[in-house]
């Protein structure tokens, strides 16, 4: 156990961090698998750019890896313009 203040300190706002992180990544997740089930070409295209903006406010955050944020919203638009 830690017995400095700081380090109690940084304890606590770690578990605070990584809570608000994984609510953010799972419900950017949630959203990429909305556009992925979606069948209207229109509906995907509205969901699109918040999505984006979802991924990149993760990637800014370092949540996830700049690359990764790339890769998926590549292969999303890839998809949406499939439809």
């Amino acid at each position: 156990m830690a017995s400095h203040q700081s380090a109690l300190k940084r304890i606590r706002s770690n578990d605070k961090k990584r809570v608000l992180n994984r609510y953010q990544h799972k419900t950017t997740r949630n959203a990429i698998k909305a556009i992925r089930l979606a069948t209207d070409k229109a509906e995907a295209t509205a969901k699109l750019s918040s999505v984006f903006s979802m991924i990149d406010r993760l990637a800014k955050k370092n949540v996830i890896h700049n690359n990764k944020a790339s890769n998926i919203k590549s292969k999303l638009s890839k998809f949406v313009a499939t439809l």
